[in-house]
């Protein structure tokens, strides 16, 4: 008996069915570095249009987590994607380098008790900065990101420190940065002021207290509140969480659009406001009370009450910000610990009062039994006092959200200190800060209501840190006027330039004589450093515009969703200022990682997962992928189940494209055939290629990558799968290879596969990377060098009537056919759908759409015959009516088939008439399918 088997055209190839990406991605990077991948892409794009997306620097502290992972990969599919579109995408990476934690990670190398020169303490500084850079550039190149990692930047670079002070000196020029004695977030444990952006609300028990001021010069205003000389005392009653705060009282405040009463009970009388007053009296379970008076707050104004601690004469002012939502509608004033505070005690010109020093302890030298007592202490002592003075008359625990340092977890103070800020909070500046908001895409929509509030809510901008690790704020301040030099720009330029050689260490070692003359001891140098968020918010000129002349605004930021107070809402004011319009045109943000329970990853509740780890059980792609196909918009939920289905998809996509490539392996370029001479069912195939790579490019601008993953595993496993790859096996592998019906079909996959391996480099980068090097035709080396494949003749006229309207409804009637070849599988012991005679009965409508297909309608089916009848009472809805017999026959030993006994050849007695033509003869002619 013949062996048939090597007549048939069966695919081969060496593309492995399994991805062993952990194994096989370390080799594929070491390929792409040893020859400099990403010089040779630069070198390809030289004359596209510029697409640049700015690297928001990530801190250089510790080691990378899965927030890094998301961040990095998102920005490196964009990257690529944009290549493909036909952009010069360059990508940058950049590090922020000072500031707080590593300044505080030092610190523990050293011995506080010595006095370490600020210079040798930053040169650790900068020594520990370099080498977290050093582990984390790896881990990000390991999880395929290409960039210029020979040239990242990063802000404790001298040149980059030097145009940072030079913005700074702009910002003078502008007039809009100013030296004020303010309230401002103070980390005792940072012993610094912190960043808006530094700030995080967390729920917090605190003591409260109901503390009493007593009303001085009751005989002068009992008209005012309408009592006789025979009460005795008249209190106002203040509520507040901070009791220690009532040593730097200066005020007591009442809203003047409430009513407040005054009622009596005890045989004294209170001050209460009138919407409070029934929670009051339920709070202070008093049982018998009197209703003395009603008085509107505004005419309660300027009396003055006795503070209860210390010996001063307090004012009531009045405060519209007063809310009745707890307490007792009047709230004292210590303008020197709070912000609100601060304004109503400008207002009012009230005494300041900042009574703790950097470290939380008292200082404020009136009172010698508190001088050296820490915060705690100093709350207790002041709750103590009051009890034993009768003047506190409830004290309880009460929860509420409270900023808190965002490294540390506790609480901040308000502490007002000679700090330099940023002028925003004017209306007209604002307002044109908003304009600008509104000219940028932000990707999701709500981040542009976000960071409208935040910046019309937030306060000027504090700059100023006392801190050793950082750029300083290199100033020079009249002792007497408190002014700058008038020369203050021409010495910026000169230090500017001073540190472009020698880093920022020369600013601490700087003779001031050398550089001011003889006025050198009116000045003073200015200590302090610049916020962290002041350096990176400068990048967008410091980095993006010196690197590459780039003049125009920055295509795209991209952080997490905690970068609406950071750094985009720092590069946006910086921009405005320098050059009045936004730094970007787009902004896109993400979320945080969390767990399968919603919750945030943290090291605190242990359900931080190690990205090492899955790369080690997965690999890169698969993370890649799962990253692609969630709404990174939102939380990011990661669990092993979503990683086990990602992996799913990954085969699947694999598999197509294995499919694709080893019925590819004879296939030569020269073979392939002319759209038009193409059978009807390639040039479907083709079509439909083109027409969801123009859905998988839309999904790909919008930065829609979850839809660009729907789009790709639709196509792989409906569409090509289970319906055109599962059709044109037959074809492929029965018919003379050098059959026209066999090249038409593997020149639809050669099209196929150009395509596909495009729409999944961004995302699949190693797999593409691999797939790359199996598709027939000489090509680059690097698929990330070209453009994604077009072809405009791949459409189909829609005149035709072979159109996709028709292969759409072709696809509806065959999914029916399958559904009962199922069925007739399990009841009849069918084990392959090619046993089967199919018979279809329809209405004149349906009957000439399917009779177009003639004898081949049965390869539409897997079926060994398929003929449709006309039936007179199908409806429209009901469509076709099925029928399925065994198929009475001899089986074809070469393709499988079945075929009567009257159509027996006897010379080839055990193949069909389409296996002999095509193995003794020229090949059987097929149109349609």
């Amino acid at each position: 008996m013949i062996n048939y088997k090597n007549t048939l055209n069966l695919p081969k190839t060496s593309f492995p069915m399994r991805g062993n990406l952990s194994k096989k991605e370390p080799e594929i990077l070491q390929y792409w570095y040893d020859n400099n991948l990403y010089k040779i892409i630069r070198k390809n794009k030289i004359n596209k249009k510029k697409f640049i997306l700015h690297d928001g620097p990530p801190y250089a502290n510790g080691k990378i987590h899965m927030g890094h992972v998301i961040n990095k990969i998102l920005k490196d599919i964009i990257i690529k994607f944009k290549g493909l579109d036909g952009f010069d995408a360059p990508y940058i990476p950049g590090w922020d380098c000072h500031g707080l934690p590593i300044e505080q990670q030092i610190e523990k190398i050293f011995d506080k008790s010595k006095n370490i020169s600020n210079i040798k303490f930053q040169n650790v500084c900068r020594k520990y900065a370099k080498k977290q850079i050093k582990q984390q550039k790896n881990d990000f190149i390991r999880l395929g990101i290409l960039g210029d990692w020979d040239n990242y930047y990063c802000t404790m670079n001298s040149y980059v420190e030097a145009n940072t002070i030079r913005i700074l000196g702009n910002i003078i020029k502008k007039n809009s940065i100013y030296q004020g004695i303010k309230p401002v977030y103070w980390c005792l444990n940072c012993n610094s002021t912190l960043a808006e952006s530094e700030i995080e609300y967390i729920d917090k028990i605190s003591t409260s207290v109901y503390v009493l001021f007593k009303l001085l010069k009751i005989k002068k205003n009992k008209i005012l509140f309408n009592i006789n000389k025979k009460n005795n005392y008249i209190y106002a009653v203040i509520w507040t969480t901070n009791p220690w705060t009532l040593l730097a009282n200066s005020a007591i405040s009442v809203n003047p659009k409430y009513l407040y009463n005054l009622i009596k009970f005890n045989n004294n009388c209170y001050i209460i406001a009138k919407e409070l007053l029934l929670n009051f009296i339920k709070k202070m379970e008093i049982k018998k009370y009197k209703i003395i008076g009603e008085i509107e707050g505004k005419k309660l104004e300027y009396l003055l009450f006795q503070n209860p601690i210390i010996n001063i004469k307090v004012p009531i002012v009045l405060n519209n910000n007063i809310d009745l939502k707890s307490g007792t509608g009047i709230v004292h004033i210590a303008p020197g610990h709070g912000p609100e505070d601060y304004i109503i005690g400008n207002n009012y010109n009230l005494k300041i009062k900042s009574i703790l020093n950097n470290y939380g302890y008292y200082e404020f030298n009136n009172n010698k039994k508190l001088n050296g007592m820490y915060i705690l202490e100093i709350n207790n002592y002041v709750i103590n006092f009051l009890k034993i003075k009768k003047l506190i008359i409830k004290k309880e625990n009460y929860k509420h959200s409270y900023p808190h340092c965002w490294r540390h977890k506790t609480p901040i103070i308000f502490r007002t200190t000679n700090q330099w800020f940023i002028k925003i909070k004017k209306n007209k500046k604002i307002k044109n800060i908003i304009k600008k908001i509104n000219k940028v895409n932000w990707i999701p929509e709500w981040g542009k209501k976000n960071i409208k509030k935040m910046i019309s809510e937030r306060p000027d901008w504090c700059i100023s840190r006392q801190r050793k690790w950082g750029i300083p704020i290199t100033l020079f301040l009249n002792k007497k006027t408190k002014k700058l030099h008038p020369k203050t720009l021409t010495l910026i330029e000169k230090i500017s330039k001073l540190i472009e050689i020698h880093g920022i260490k020369i600013w601490w070692y700087l003779n001031k004589k050398i550089l001011l003359g003889k006025s050198y001891k009116k000045y003073i140098k200015i200590k302090d450093t610049l916020d962290v968020w002041f350096d990176s918010g400068c990048t967008h000129l410091t980095v993006i515009k010196n690197k590459f002349n780039y003049s125009n605004i920055i295509d795209m930021y991209l952080e997490g969703i905690d970068q609406y107070r950071g750094w985009f809402m720092s590069s946006l004011i910086i921009s405005f200022i320098i050059k009045k319009k936004s730094p970007y045109r787009n902004v896109l943000s993400h979320g945080f990682v969390v767990d399968k329970k919603g919750e945030k990853m943290s090291k605190s509740i242990g359900n931080i997962i190690n990205y090492k780890f899955l790369i080690k059980k997965f690999g890169v792609d698969i993370i890649r992928l799962w990253i692609s196909s969630v709404d990174y918009t939102k939380n990011i939920n990661i669990s092993q189940e979503n990683l086990n289905n990602t992996v799913d998809i990954y085969r699947k996509i694999r598999n197509t494209i294995r499919f694709l490539l080893s019925n590819l392996y004879d296939f030569k370029l020269k073979n392939i055939i002319n759209y038009k001479n193409m059978l009807h069912i390639d040039r479907w195939a083709v079509s439909y290629t083109k027409k969801i790579q123009k859905s998988i490019i839309k999904n790909y601008k919008l930065y829609n990558f979850s839809s660009v993953i729907k789009h790709i595993m639709n196509f792989c496993s409906i569409k090509m799968s289970s319906f055109y790859l599962d059709i044109i096996k037959d074809r492929q592998y029965t018919i003379n290879k050098n059959n026209i019906a066999r090249l038409s079909c593997q020149t639809a996959l050669y099209y196929i596969i150009e395509s596909l391996v495009r729409w999944i480099t961004p995302i699949m980068s190693f797999t593409a990377h691999e797939v790359w090097n199996y598709i027939p035709g000489k090509r680059s080396k690097y698929i990330f060098t070209e453009e994604w494949f077009e072809n405009n003749k791949f459409e189909l006229n829609n005149k035709e009537f072979l159109n996709n309207k028709y292969w759409n409804k072709i696809i509806k009637i065959r999914n029916k056919v399958n559904k009962c070849i199922e069925k007739i599988r399990d009841k009849n012991n069918i084990k392959n759908s090619l046993e089967l005679d199919l018979k279809i009965y329809t209405n004149k409508k349906n009957l000439n759409f399917l009779k177009i297909l003639g004898k081949e309608l049965k390869f539409i089916f897997l079926t060994s015959d398929a003929n449709v009848f006309y039936k007179k009472n199908i409806t429209e809805k009901e469509e076709i009516k099925i029928i399925l017999t065994k198929f009475k026959g001899i089986k074809c030993l070469r393709c499988w088939h079945y075929f009567k006994k009257n159509n027996k050849n006897f010379k080839y007695y055990n193949l069909c008439n389409r296996c002999i033509t095509n193995v003794y003869g020229e090949g059987e002619i097929r149109k349609f399918v």
